[in-house]
């Protein structure tokens, strides 16, 4: 368990410190440390364990506590929090008084601009591993593709849109 709980510290210690743009930018390393090299779970468990932590209140990158505790139980979930968050919330501190600090610098500006298209790339690249990882059929496919775009282009809440996504899916297998 010593073991387990080691591996999951520094995963998501690392992770932690790369997450841009909040959890959503390392979800694919989370879903394939998670499942594909620690084997702690199926993809369906991750994808359940997903759903469960975007209909959940909080952030998304909550995640890290199911993991855990399906990794290593309560000790587990402990570790996983701690490791998720206290890095980066450290660096940000830091970084925070520097920026304060820096006052009207030009670079600032520049540093905002560059790092908000690296941000949503990295969620989008989760999005995307997230869907390969996990569809496997053309109407699943479609339903996440459709689903992602009416929710990117208008302000249709996410529980509305897992039900209407559920809903199609189920219209999908009932035709099939």
């Amino acid at each position: 368990m010593i073991a387990t709980l080691l591996k999951l510290f520094w995963l998501f210690a690392i992770l932690s410190m790369l997450a841009f743009g909040g959890g959503a930018g390392v979800m694919p390393d989370i879903q394939r440390a998670a499942v594909e090299t620690y084997h702690w779970m199926t993809p369906q468990e991750f994808l359940g364990m997903f759903a469960i932590s975007r209909a959940a209140p909080g952030p998304g990158s909550l995640i890290v506590l199911l993991i855990g505790q399906k990794a290593a139980g309560l000790p587990g979930a402990a570790v996983s929090f701690v490791a998720m968050f206290l890095p980066s919330c450290l660096l940000v501190h830091a970084l925070a008084r520097f920026w304060h600090r820096a006052g009207q610098a030009a670079w600032r500006e520049v540093v905002e601009r560059a790092l908000a298209p690296v941000a949503i790339g990295l969620t989008f690249a989760s999005g995307l591993a997230l869907m390969r990882a996990t569809e496997s059929e053309l109407p699943q496919y479609a339903i996440t593709i459709v689903g992602a775009a009416v929710f990117a282009f208008t302000r249709i809440g996410p529980l509305y849109m897992l039900a209407a996504g559920a809903s199609a899916m189920l219209l999908a297998r009932l035709i099939a």
